[in-house]
């Protein structure tokens, strides 16, 4: 990959946004699983880790469809090998992310809370999904859609 074409695939300002967007969905996804079962006796981080992978499903479809689309090859399995390569891509943002909500919920926590739900979940999970986006959406450009392939 040549300077220019690491640029071009960085500078998308419309791939970009709508990646943000996807994003979105997809922090309501993680979140939403996340408060589920801490709130069932998960510890947070099991429950952030599975929120983080429920999310990465429904972002991938997404993505794929919306982000990315008519990048990488057609067909069920360079689908399917896509999604695999989705989730060994964000094994970056995946750590960033539970180090970042780790750390903020262990060690700067808030008692914030609305219902008897610690709502200071929410904030670290923010923290750590803003985070590992900029990792996400170097890793998933370059390696699973090969944007800069056209």
């Amino acid at each position: 990959m040549t300077l220019r074409e690491l640029g071009e695939t960085l500078y998308a300002p419309f791939r970009f946004g709508r990646f943000v967007g996807v994003g979105v969905v997809g922090a309501i996804c993680d979140n939403a699983v996340l408060l589920a079962f801490a709130t069932a006796g998960l510890t947070p981080e099991a429950a952030k880790f599975l929120g983080i992978e429920a999310a990465i499903v429904v972002m991938f479809v997404l993505n794929e469809r919306w982000t990315f689309p008519g990048s990488g090859r057609a067909g069920m399995a360079p689908k399917l090998q896509r999604l695999a390569t989705s989730n060994v891509v964000r094994v970056g943002g995946i750590a960033v992310q539970l180090v970042v909500f780790s750390a903020v919920y262990r060690h700067l926590h808030v008692g914030l809370s609305a219902l008897g739900v610690d709502l200071w979940l929410l904030v670290a999970s923010g923290a750590g999904i803003c985070c590992g986006m900029v990792v996400n959406y170097v890793t998933e450009s370059l390696l699973t859609w090969r944007v800069h392939e056209r």
